[in-house]
């Protein structure tokens, strides 16, 4: 994003935010995968001036708007939806501008939805999330099954991002809102097993650390060293 156009050109701030963008590397992150995170991770932290920012670069540079639209609507299965829906207003609206149409939504039954998610889960997580939607004790029986259903069911399986594009999503709305570190930790083990690995994520953590801060990607980083077992 260039800070330049949202802050004084001349202002510490701008000059600051500007050379500390410069200094991270990039990695072996692919340029798609990089923004959608980038989208993901600025909805997460509550960034929504960036967010704009960034999303309007992003297109114009060619990013997919489907692309952009499955990163930012993912976001609601973690953020919920009252914190998504400023980002997915100004999603709407930048498509509006740019006469871009919206992805349409069809139908499916709950049990449709919820062994589609599951096989999700299956293929992400591996064999032992068969019969996740029916585990767990009384109190957490039917939350599991609206993870399958709605999580998995609702987001993952729609066109647009890949699995291994999702999960690194996942990971960077996890690590970006804080308070998380258990589930960003299985997500960190969804991402390798999908194919992101350590240094992948590493890459992820730097490209999120000028806009999230010092304390959540280190704490990002912990999980990947958790989940990895390094």
């Amino acid at each position: 994003m260039d800070i330049k156009k949202v802050l004084p050109q001349e202002s510490a701030a701008a000059v600051i935010f500007s050379r500390f963008e410069r200094e991270i590397p990039r990695g072996k992150v692919d340029e798609e995968t990089r923004r959608v995170c980038i989208l993901a991770m600025l909805a997460a932290c509550g960034g929504k001036e960036a967010f704009e920012a960034e999303l309007g670069e992003a297109l114009e540079a060619g990013l997919s708007p489907l692309a952009a639209h499955e990163a930012v609507l993912q976001s609601a299965a973690y953020l919920g939806m009252g914190r998504a829906l400023p980002f997915l207003q100004a999603l709407y609206a930048a498509f509006a501008a740019r006469g871009i149409p919206l992805p349409a939504e069809g139908e499916a039954t709950r049990e449709a939805r919820t062994a589609r998610g599951e096989q999700a889960q299956v293929d992400i997580f591996g064999d032992g999330m068969k019969g996740f939607a029916t585990s767990g004790d009384a109190l957490s029986r039917e939350i599991n099954g609206f993870l399958s259903e709605n999580c998995f069911g609702d987001y993952y399986v729609r066109e647009g991002l890949t699995y291994a594009q999702r999960e690194a999503v996942t990971f960077c709305i996890l690590a970006a809102q804080g308070g998380c570190e258990p589930q960003l930790t299985s997500h960190a083990g969804a991402n390798l097993k999908v194919g992101n690995d350590a240094q992948f994520l590493k890459t992820l953590v730097l490209q999120m650390l000028p806009y999230i801060g010092y304390p959540r990607s280190l704490n990002a980083l912990a999980c990947i060293r958790k989940a990895s077992g390094n």
